[in-house]
């Protein structure tokens, strides 16, 4: 039984990596163990999980928190965003990284979708940064990490789905992310303030004759104007969602009314852009619940051939106590994420190995957030980081693979700071569920 578990999982890596899509790989995995290993007798629950998976309310979040974020994206609230936000912060050494910091926190906040905000931050503002003295590599990795910051900032559909996955409520991890994810974006801009003491030509500010183009009065009614209304519809979204008003998908459908309501209060609501939002959220959402169905056929299989004790085993293995088990669990999360996107490190790695800590006794609550945390980073780690693709596939033709890897190299390290600072202090996650009573 164990060398068909260790076959069975090789089997899938080896699909991914001669390309088939992640959730044909997994899906074939499964079958084709299940078969030679259970003689297919427990594919008969196949039917009642996938009916499970569809039929769950909390699901329908998904398509309407993608939709909220896809309508905000292509009624271009995010070039207005920038342009307003990089002129407020201007003036300031590092302003304008910072600026995109910031832009990231809201896109990521309103958009959660990782492509859209990275390629939509990298067309309108790499060549600026270039263009005002910042380095390659600083620009290409403060893009990269800025954009990533949706997938721990609520609302977030990494956070959706891991709920599902270890059986807590959504708003509970929407409450639990929201400190980690606000000191991530403050630790970025505290990097780029500490840049600008250390090296002030690296971080440049907008001359004053730029600035002055702008007058103060004008800037101030586009804040209000472009910033407010996107900043409302994230605060009324994720507020009534953490402080018990709404359900997570009660909530998502307000976002996805908001954000049309928004686009219309922008004079850029059209059919064009309903169709193509639909249909992007449509492509985006098929593809998410594709490899959600696909991933109960490998469940089952491994659970069949006891893929639990196996797992078990190989922990108690692992030297000292519970604590280095998690240990061990995150570094196997972070080398999976050099290799492999998060929704299939979520729905293979996690339901393999959280039993046993559920049965240990861990809060599952903290141990969701250290995950969270080392899973963004798959995003932002070589060779396969997803963010690093996005961001190559539309930057200028000087920019080169070694620009944006070794620009990434400070904001890993960042993130993996977060991730120690959660492990030692369990109360930056704790805290907030806690004071609102989750």
């Amino acid at each position: 039984m164990e060398l068909q578990i260790i076959l069975m999982l090789c089997a899938f890596f080896g699909l991914l990596i001669i390309g088939f899509p992640v959730a044909i790989a997994i899906a074939t995995a499964g079958f084709v163990f299940g078969f030679t290993g259970l003689e297919g007798k427990l594919f008969s629950l196949v039917p009642h999980r996938i009916y499970g998976v569809i039929t769950k309310y909390e699901f329908i979040a998904i398509p309407l928190f993608v939709f909220m974020g896809v309508a905000l994206e292509k009624s271009r609230i995010a070039e207005d965003l920038l342009t307003v936000i990089g002129y407020a912060m201007g003036g300031l050494r590092g302003g304008l990284g910072i600026a995109i910091v910031l832009c990231g926190v809201l896109l990521g906040a309103a958009t959660g979708i990782v492509g859209a905000t990275i390629v939509t931050l990298t067309m309108l503002t790499l060549p600026i940064l270039l263009a005002r003295g910042y380095s390659k590599s600083l620009s290409c990795g403060l893009i990269c990490a800025s954009g990533t910051l949706g997938q721990i900032i609520p609302p977030s559909l990494v956070l959706i789905l891991m709920a599902d996955i270890v059986g807590l409520s959504v708003g509970t991890l929407f409450a639990a992310a929201f400190v980690p994810g606000m000191l991530l974006a403050f630790l970025f801009v505290a990097y780029l303030l500490v840049l600008a003491l250390l090296n002030p030509s690296s971080v440049p500010a907008i001359d004053a004759e730029e600035r002055a183009q702008v007058s103060f009065k004008s800037l101030m009614k586009k804040m209000v104007f472009v910033v407010l209304p996107p900043m409302a519809l994230v605060v009324f979204v994720l507020g009534s969602i953490i402080g018990g008003i709404a359900a997570p998908t009660e909530a998502a459908s307000i976002g996805a009314s908001g954000a049309i309501v928004i686009a219309a209060l922008y004079g850029r609501l059209s059919t064009t852009l309903i169709k193509e939002t639909a249909r992007t959220t449509l492509i985006i959402s098929s593809m998410i619940f594709f490899i959600l169905l696909s991933s109960q056929v490998f469940s089952i299989a491994f659970r069949g051939l006891g893929g639990e004790h196996f797992v078990k085993n190989l922990f108690a293995g692992i030297p000292g106590d519970v604590n280095g088990a998690i240990l061990f669990l995150l570094l196997i999360i972070f080398v999976l994420g050099f290799f492999m996107e998060w929704i299939e490190i979520s729905y293979i790695a996690l339901p393999i190995m959280l039993p046993f800590f559920r049965l240990e006794g861990v809060d599952m609550v903290w141990l969701s957030m250290l995950i969270a945390v080392i899973l963004q980073t798959s995003f932002l780690t070589p060779p396969f980081g997803w963010s690093l693709f996005f961001l190559q596939g539309v930057a200028p033709k000087e920019i080169r693979m070694r620009d944006i890897y070794v620009g990434v190299l400070p904001f890993i390290g960042i993130q993996l700071f977060v991730v120690a600072l959660v492990f030692v202090f369990s109360d930056l996650v704790l805290w907030l569920p806690r004071v609102i009573g989750w």
